[in-house]
């Protein structure tokens, strides 16, 4: 009995050090620019909104775009930065080039608020602020963004590379990018649900459909029916065509629902890492209370956004409130 309680003190302990790997960092504030610089979050809300009316994937766009700059040095805007003949800049990454897209929405939401409020709102914040209203637009949760990012100064193809988690990977691996991170599994079930909305490119799981390993060509996890039916959308010999793009989520591919969840659970996640969430108990137990209960995911969903948003952020003097999202300043 006493080993027993001993047992549960000492779990309750390590998740309780393990919860507060990535603190709230208390330099970001709901209302930073309050004061300073307002209707920030209503100009980039309008700039999301006029994109959206033109293009609906863009919002999917603007979510992996921040995942993708927080996985990459934090979040500091580093995946907004173009190219130069001397460097090549993370956009430019293959995990990256030609998947992301809606670097337009922050650059038109940048010029508006340099006009109005010059050197005075990150564009790591303008991307936040945007990814939420994505999500928010596409019927999932609001939430309140912690503001005060300044953007970093550097922007590495290799450390894209190295850093985003392919959609390859083990469930055991994703644990492990996830942690690299602070966050959770739980959190990294969670945040994975984003994948409800946007599309892919063929090559991107190909090799599930055609060239799965030495024994078998095709991912005998996956639905043979809805292996079928990707086969016909990406035939073999033409996988690496870029306009070659399937909806993550066939049912509801605009709508920010628990779908993904339920594709998964019906062995129709389109990425190994969608599917392997099943081959470890604690993350399948976290697929099924998900696609039970849509409102819990999405108040998890809300609060995992937020935490993600804070992984390596700078703050106070560091880094620069840059006046061209796409290039440092001189």
């Amino acid at each position: 009995m006493a080993s027993n309680k001993l047992s549960f003190i000492l779990s309750t302990f390590i998740l309780v050090v393990y919860q507060c790997v990535i603190p709230l960092n208390a330099q970001l504030q709901v209302g930073f620019y309050n004061g300073v610089c307002d209707f920030v979050e209503i100009m980039i809300k309008e700039e999301v909104r006029d994109a959206f009316i033109l293009d609906r994937g863009v919002a999917a766009g603007l979510v992996r775009m921040h995942f993708h700059d927080c996985f990459v040095r934090g979040c500091d805007g580093s995946v907004l930065i173009d190219s130069t003949p001397s460097n090549q800049a993370e956009k430019d990454a293959p995990a990256n080039n030609p998947s992301l897209r809606g670097f337009e929405v922050i650059d038109d939401a940048k010029s508006r608020l340099e006009f109005l409020c010059p050197g005075i709102v990150s564009c790591a914040d303008i991307l936040a602020y945007a990814a939420r209203d994505s999500v928010e637009i596409t019927g999932g949760p609001g939430y309140d963004v912690p503001a005060g990012r300044r953007d970093g100064r550097i922007s590495s193809s290799r450390e894209a590379s190295a850093n985003l988690p392919s959609p390859a990977l083990g469930v055991n691996q994703l644990i492990q990018a996830f942690a690299n991170k602070g966050l959770r599994p739980d959190e990294m079930v969670t945040l994975s649900g984003a994948h409800t909305i946007g599309r892919s490119h063929c090559i991107s799981f190909s090799n599930r459909l055609f060239n799965f390993n030495t024994t078998t060509t095709q991912d005998p996890s996956m639905d043979p029916s809805y292996a079928a039916q990707l086969a016909q959308q990406c035939p073999q010999g033409s996988i690496s065509n870029p306009n070659l793009v399937v909806p993550m989520d066939p049912s509801t591919p605009t709508i920010m629902d628990t779908c993904y969840y339920d594709n998964i659970l019906a062995n129709r996640g389109l990425f190994t890492s969608d599917q392997t969430l099943l081959a470890n108990p604690s993350t399948a137990n976290q697929v099924i209370q998900n696609a039970q209960n849509p409102l819990l995911w999405q108040n998890k969903f809300a609060d995992a956004m937020v935490r993600m948003g804070q992984i390596g952020v700078l703050t106070g003097d560091a880094g620069e409130i840059r006046a061209n999202c796409r290039v440092i300043n001189n």
